[in-house]
């Protein structure tokens, strides 16, 4: 089997759903024969071991351990999925102190263990400020660490793709920007549906606003329909995004990202990206008077749980930020 990369890859929350199918979808893709599961439930993760030498990957050279010492020594790329999952009637931001205190310890281990690592993704929810306090704790670049987001975008392409009666890949330009919860901020005006504007489709206001709801409302749809929140489409999204940054095929949905423009600063939420070999990049958003309303509804909502994290004393306050990590 050809890899990507021989480079050591370490899946954080190995033990858990989301965790186990990343393992699986890296080895399926070919990215590298050097994986480490790194798991604190030590039945879990064994688990997850012992069902990837039964797929008898060849060439494979799968290890899993519960000591974070041994998990993070020489990782290259990192994808943590290690916080609580959401549950039914709970939002992204009911899990932020716990999962805060989590991917503070997460980049802790990331300083200690591994500085020299190339590229990490945050996927465990509110992943914005999740993916912000691993970046502050890790003292790592700001291009070298990206949260999932993705996911709102794909759900917005997959209801107008049924809306319209089209394949979804026929969907384009059909993105979310700002954080990756309830105020999200969704874009219309650069969506095409088979390659003409959606404006041509004379789209009701009344059923894009269900439309917008619903892509909002996704994640919550999920956890309704199969009893648990989402763990497929988290796993795929986020090991096509290590994968860019291993060198494969680039990754253009958006991605949550540390960002500094004239009207944005000192968060991290999802901008128009590309993830490639040399990290994350990204560009301002362009869309209506009303789009740009709500994104920058959204930063706002992104600032006020910032500093809840700062009177949690999780993160330092932002003047303080380069004491912690010098790349900030």
């Amino acid at each position: 089997m050809k890899f990507l990369t021989d480079d050591k890859l370490v899946i954080v929350g190995a033990g858990g759903m989301i965790g186990s199918n990343m393992v699986q979808t890296a080895m399926m893709l070919g990215l590298t024969p050097n994986i480490c599961l790194y798991d604190i439930y030590e039945p879990g993760v064994h688990g997850v071991a012992e069902e990837m030498y039964h797929c008898a990957f060849p060439g494979a050279n799968i290890t899993w351990t519960v000591n974070p010492e041994e998990a993070f020594t020489g990782a290259k790329y990192i994808i943590s999925s290690g916080g609580a999952p959401r549950k039914e009637g709970m939002t992204r931001e009911d899990l932020l102190k716990g999962n805060c205190k989590i991917a503070a310890e997460f980049g802790d281990n990331i300083k200690k263990y591994c500085p020299d690592v190339e590229h990490v993704v945050v996927i465990f929810n509110p992943a914005d400020v999740t993916a912000l306090t691993a970046l502050i704790h890790s003292g790592l670049k700001p291009c070298q660490l990206t949260s999932l987001a993705a996911l709102d975008s794909t759900r917005l392409q997959e209801a107008l793709a049924q809306e319209f009666g089209v394949q979804q890949d026929k969907v384009t330009g059909a993105h979310t920007y700002g954080g990756h919860g309830e105020q999200m901020a969704v874009f219309a005006s650069q969506v095409k549906i088979d390659g003409k504007p959606l404006a041509e489709f004379n789209l009701s206001a009344e059923r894009w606003a269900e439309i917008k709801h619903n892509t909002i409302q996704g994640g919550s749809n999920i956890i309704k329909l199969r009893g648990r929140s989402s763990f497929q489409s988290p796993a795929y999204n986020a090991v096509k995004m290590i994968e860019a940054a291993m060198g494969g095929e680039k990754f253009t949905l958006p991605a949550g990202c540390f960002v500094k423009t004239d009207k944005f600063q000192h968060v991290m939420m999802a901008m128009p990206t590309t993830i490639d070999s040399t990290g994350v990049h990204y560009t301002s958003p362009t869309g209506t008077a009303e789009e740009m309303a709500a994104l920058e509804a959204s930063y706002e909502h992104l600032c006020k749980m910032r500093d809840e994290l700062v009177t949690l004393e999780i993160i330092p306050p932002v003047a303080e930020w380069g004491k912690m990590n010098p790349n900030l």
